[in-house]
C-alpha cells in the first residue's frame, strides 16, 4: 500500500535551501519516490498561509519512514536548518481497488 510525504514548507533563505534540494532529490530517488506535487500554484482555503507545498508518494510506509531515517535525507536536513520552516507528515495510503 502506498504512503505519501506530504510536506507544507515556508523558504525563509532561497539561496541555501537550494542544498536542501539537491541532496533530497538523490535520498528520495535512492527510495523510489515520485514527485505528485511540488510547489506550483496553490491557495491556502484553511490554516495559515504556508508558501510551498508537496506531496511525494512512495511504495510503502515502510519505504516512506525509511527513507526520512535515511542518512542522506538527514543530511539534507541538515543543510536546510534556518533556511525554511516546515511541517512534514507520513500518511499511509487507501488500498488500491
Amino acid at each position: 500500500m502506498s504512503a505519501y510525504w506530504i510536506a507544507h514548507v515556508t523558504v525563509t533563505d532561497a539561496e541555501a535551501y537550494k542544498g536542501y534540494q539537491q541532496r533530497a532529490a538523490a535520498a528520495l530517488a535512492q527510495h523510489g519516490a515520485t514527485f505528485l506535487a511540488r510547489g506550483g500554484e496553490a491557495e491556502v482555503l484553511e490554516g495559515p498561509d504556508l508558501q510551498r507545498h508537496v506531496v511525494i508518494r512512495f511504495a510503502s510506509l515502510a519505504a516512506a519512514k525509511a527513507c526520512y531515517a535515511s542518512e542522506a535525507y538527514q543530511d539534507a536536513c541538515r543543510h536546510r536548518e534556518g533556511a525554511a520552516i516546515v511541517h512534514l507528515t507520513i500518511v499511509e495510503g487507501l488500498p488500491e481497488p
